[in-house]
Formats: C-alpha cells, structure tokens, sequence
C-alpha cells in the first residue's frame, strides 16, 4: 500500500475511507505515507494542488472534484519575509485544500449510497466543502454557529448547502453534525483524516516556491489544528524524502481567548471565556479534540506557540491592509505573532520567514472608520 489510514494512539489500521476515528478506542485517524516525495513525478502542467496527485494516492485521477485550489502565491514583503496568500484560493481560504482531497476520495462511495455529506464549521470550511459538494453534484448540510458570520453564511447558502444553526458552544455544533441520520455521512473538517491530509499540499508548495528548501521560520494561525497538522506532516515527509533538511521552526499563532494550545505547550492553566469575542471569529475552538495530537507533533517538530492580543491583532490587520494585503483578521493572528516574536527577541528579521495568511479580507465583518488620508487607522466592530 502507498498509503495507510491508521489511529493517532493505538495505531489501528482503517480500512473504511468513511470512517472519521479509530473504531477501537474513538480517537483522531492519521494518514501515514508509504512512498517517497519525488519532485520528478510531479504534474508540472497542473499549476494547482493536483499537480502533487502522486502523493495523494488514495484519489483516482478521474475522480477528483477541483476548483483550481493550491499553487497560491508566495509574495515577497521583504527581503527576508513572504506572505503564503492562502486567500487565493477558490473559496477564499486555505480550506480547499482540505475540500478537494476528501471530495474527490469519498463523492462516489457517497453517491452510490444515495447519501448527502455532513460539515460542522464556523464558517471557512463550511463554505469550502459546501462548493465542493455542489461540484461533485452532492447534497451537503452544513452546521454552524449561531452567531456565524453574515458573509460566510450567505456564501454557504449560495452553494445551494442546507444550512442548520446551532445555539451552544462550538462543540455542540459538532455534536449535531455528527448525530447519525439515514444516509449522512459526516466529513468534518477537523476529525476527517483525509481533509488533513490535503493541507499537506501546503508544504510542498513553500518548499517548491522557495527552490526546494524549508523557511527558517513559519507562522500561522491556529484554532482547531487542520492547517498545522497539515503543514507538520507534509514537512516531515520531505525531510524523511530527502528533499529538504530540515524542518522550519513552526510558530502555532493563537489569540488569548482562544489559546488552549499555547497553554498547553507553556505548561500553564487555560480558562477560556464564557464567549468568544474576539475580531479573530474563525478561530473558536477553545477545547480542540485534535488538543493532544497538535501539541505532540509541534513538540516532536521544535515548533512553538505564541499568544497575541485583541489590540494586536487589530494592528496587524490593517497594517496589512495598508500595504496591500487584505485578510481575515484570524489570519493577521500569524503576522501579530511574528510581530509579537520580534519585539521578544525570538525571531529575526535576518530569518528566512513565511506566514500564512490563510483567509480573505472580503469575509470579515469589521467596517473601516477613518478617512485615507486622515491619521485615524481604527475599525468598527
């Protein structure tokens, strides 16, 4: 086998691509590789994600659902820093990378079963897997938030998705999509190995764009893991390929109200708020099931964690705005942490460095107040 789906703790293999955790202990599945990265096989004639279809194995040629996802660019800000515009890609973020890979392995096993998919999100990926759907010609009901944004609530209905609102925490919301129904079957962003395993992508594309080589440093936002257990694993597979050195020193971005894993890497108490307010609305996972598993492989990588401020964060976004970069403000948690980094002395601007700005701007819900040319750069909430 090329590959193997297997348990993150007990290492059970899984047969059944549908399957979203270990049927003997419950807890998250991995994708393991059993081949070699080889720059030779790649489709150079396919200037997206699939131009790595040989290292994603369990998807047959014929049947990949694609919008053009992948192949974002890697735009130079200064002479030691790039932005990875993960906002280009089709839905406006980083989670069609995700979308594409688990769309294309399981649309027929769930056509032939006449079922429909089911997602649990706050928004991002709700949106990403809704247009997936509707292009493999699935039916998808997306759950959500209460409280989820306008926009990406509206983009989510465009899709044609059925859309459930749920009251209650974030893990409610998962709660609800996973509830067993006749003909669901559920492909959650976060418990899904095969929507992690497409972030992999990312890596190799840093790696390519930068002439085959890792960044020294690595920054990006992270709430409910996918995007960093993505990254981690397609680093390491080509460091284990031989194609690049070392790993990058990878800097999980969190906010303070959403920072269980920062805690959990500092050794410290987390206690979460009774509501998130925070500007960064697509990062809400205050109690992550995938908790364990992302401190485990930032631990094993060298990575670390940063924690950021509301006013941070707020910076940071229209700084970026302001030369010309206009994202999420979850994604300008990565380029506050690289910030915050600098003024600790923990980074360097002589550091190779890539931040991910893994959403767009177009999404968010902030209004500008000030004038171009006037010296007030705040935002209404």
């Amino acid at each position: 086998m090329q590959y193997e789906i297997k348990c993150s703790t007990c290492h059970k293999p899984s047969s059944n691509p549908l399957n979203f955790k270990c049927s003997a202990c419950g807890q998250p599945l991995i994708v393991g590789q059993n081949r070699k990265f080889d720059a030779g096989q790649i489709y150079r004639q396919n200037h997206g994600l699939w131009r790595y279809a040989k290292f994603f194995p369990y998807v047959k040629k014929l049947e990949i659902v694609t919008l053009g996802e992948g192949w974002t660019p890697l735009v130079s800000f200064t002479s030691n820093i790039h932005f990875k515009l993960e906002s280009q890609n089709p839905t406006g973020s980083f989670k069609d990378r995700g979308s594409t890979t688990l769309t294309s392995a399981l649309h027929k096993l769930i056509k032939n079963a006449e079922g429909y998919i089911a997602e649990d999100s706050s928004g991002n990926a709700g949106a990403s897997m809704a247009a997936y759907a509707t292009r493999a010609g699935l039916k998808a009901k997306i759950y959500v938030p209460e409280n989820v944004s306008g926009q990406k609530f509206s983009q989510i209905q465009f899709y044609g998705a059925e859309v459930v609102k749920v009251s209650g925490s974030r893990s409610k919301v998962a709660e609800e999509a996973q509830k067993p129904e006749e003909r669901k079957f559920y492909g959650g962003h976060i418990l899904h190995p095969l929507f992690r395993d497409g972030i992999r992508s990312l890596a190799y594309e840093i790696a390519e764009q930068l002439g085959w080589r890792a960044p020294e440093l690595l920054y990006l936002p992270v709430s409910a893991g996918t995007l960093l257990l993505g990254v981690l694993s397609g680093f390491k597979h080509l460091v284990e390929s031989d194609v690049i050195e070392t790993m990058p020193h990878v800097v999980a971005c969190q906010t303070r109200q959403v920072s269980p894993l920062y805690h959990r890497l500092k050794n410290s108490d987390y206690h979460p708020p009774e509501k998130i307010t925070s500007i960064a609305d697509a990062l809400v996972s205050v109690n992550p099931p995938l908790l364990d598993l992302m401190a485990k492989q930032l631990k094993e990588a060298k990575g670390d964690a940063v924690m950021v401020e509301e006013d941070e964060i707020l910076d940071a976004f229209e700084e970026l705005a302001r030369k010309g970069f206009f994202v999420e403000p979850s994604s300008a948690v990565a380029y506050a942490g690289y910030r915050r980094q600098l003024e600790l002395k923990e980074a360097s601007k002589k550091d190779q460095t890539v931040i991910v700005l893994t959403g767009s701007g177009l999404k968010t819900t902030l209004k500008p107040s000030w004038h171009p040319f006037s010296g007030d750069s705040r935002c209404k909430i």
